[in-house]
C-alpha cells in the first residue's frame, strides 16, 4: 500500500471542505453512521474545553462514540481536521448591518474577529498561512471586500485594510484570552493581583531608574487595578487605526499618490 502523502491530503481537504458544494456522485462508498459535520462540531466542542493540547483523534473518537480506527473513515488526519475546524466556526460570523457608515462596519467586522477568538481560543494556536480556505471563510471573505468594495481603495487595499483590522484583533484577542487564563489558574482577580504587586514593586523599584515605567505603570495600575485594559485598548486602537484609513481614503479621493 502506498504512503498518503502530503499532496493527498491537501486534495482530500479540499473536497471535504467544499464537501456541501460536490455532486451526489462524487460521495461515493457505503453510507456511514456519521456525518463530517458531526465530526468536525465535535471537535469545536472538545477544543474549546480542552484546547488543541486536549483534541486527539482517539478523544474525538470517544466523545463521538465510535473507534479511532473509524475516525478516519471521516478526516484522514488532525491537521485536516483543524482546517475544517477553522472553517466551521467561520460560519458564526454575522452579517454586517446594511446602510451603516463604512467605519461603523469595520469595527463591527473588527469585534467579530476579535469576539470569534475569544470564544475560540484554539484559534490561535493554529498558523493562517497556507491555509486552505474553505466556503464558510471565504464568503466572510467576501462580506468584508463587500464592506470596502466602494470606499474608493483599490482592490490590494481592500484586502490590505482587512489584513491589518485582522492583526489588530488578534492581537487583542490573545491579551484578553491571557487576562483571563491568569484569573482562573491563580485564583486571583486582576485587582486582588494588584493589591500585592503594586506595593511590592513600589519597594523593590528604584525610582530614579525608571521614572517613566513606574510613573505610568503606576497611573496604569492604579486606573485599571491590572496590568492593563484589553477592551480600552482595543477601542482606543481601533478608532486610531481607523482615523487612518479615512485620512488614506482622503488622500486617494484628493489624488495625492501614494508613500
Amino acid at each position: 500500500m502506498c504512503a498518503v502523502t502530503a499532496e493527498d491530503d491537501t486534495r482530500t481537504l479540499i473536497r471535504l471542505l467544499w464537501r456541501a458544494h460536490l455532486p451526489d456522485g462524487s460521495r461515493r462508498g457505503p453510507r456511514q453512521r456519521l456525518t463530517v459535520d458531526e465530526v468536525v462540531n465535535a471537535a469545536v466542542e472538545l477544543a474549546d474545553r480542552e484546547g488543541l493540547a486536549g483534541l486527539s483523534v482517539r478523544a474525538v473518537s470517544s466523545a463521538l462514540g465510535v473507534r479511532p480506527m473509524s475516525f478516519y473513515t471521516y478526516v484522514p488526519s488532525k491537521e485536516v481536521l483543524t482546517t475544517l475546524m477553522v472553517d466551521a466556526v467561520a460560519a458564526e460570523d454575522p452579517p454586517s448591518v446594511s446602510g451603516e457608515p463604512l467605519r461603523a462596519r469595520l469595527i463591527g467586522m473588527t469585534e467579530s474577529i476579535r469576539d470569534e477568538l475569544v470564544r475560540h481560543p484554539w484559534l490561535l494556536e493554529i498558523s493562517t498561512w497556507r491555509q486552505v480556505t474553505g466556503p464558510h471563510r471565504l464568503r466572510r471573505y467576501e462580506r468584508q471586500l463587500g464592506l470596502l468594495v466602494d470606499s474608493g481603495l483599490s482592490d490590494i487595499d481592500c484586502d490590505r485594510v482587512i489584513s491589518m483590522l485582522t492583526a489588530f484583533a488578534v492581537g487583542n484577542a490573545r491579551e484578553t484570552i491571557d487576562a483571563r487564563r491568569a484569573t482562573v489558574e491563580t485564583r486571583l482577580t486582576d485587582a486582588q493581583w494588584w493589591d500585592i504587586v503594586g506595593p511590592e514593586l513600589a519597594d523593590v523599584m528604584p525610582e530614579e531608574g525608571f521614572p517613566l515605567a513606574g510613573r505610568v505603570g503606576a497611573l496604569v495600575g492604579e486606573l485599571h487595578q491590572a496590568p492593563g485594559d484589553p477592551h480600552g485598548t482595543f477601542d482606543f486602537g481601533l478608532e486610531r487605526l481607523l482615523d487612518g484609513v479615512e485620512t488614506h481614503l482622503g488622500g486617494t479621493r484628493r489624488g495625492i499618490p501614494e508613500t
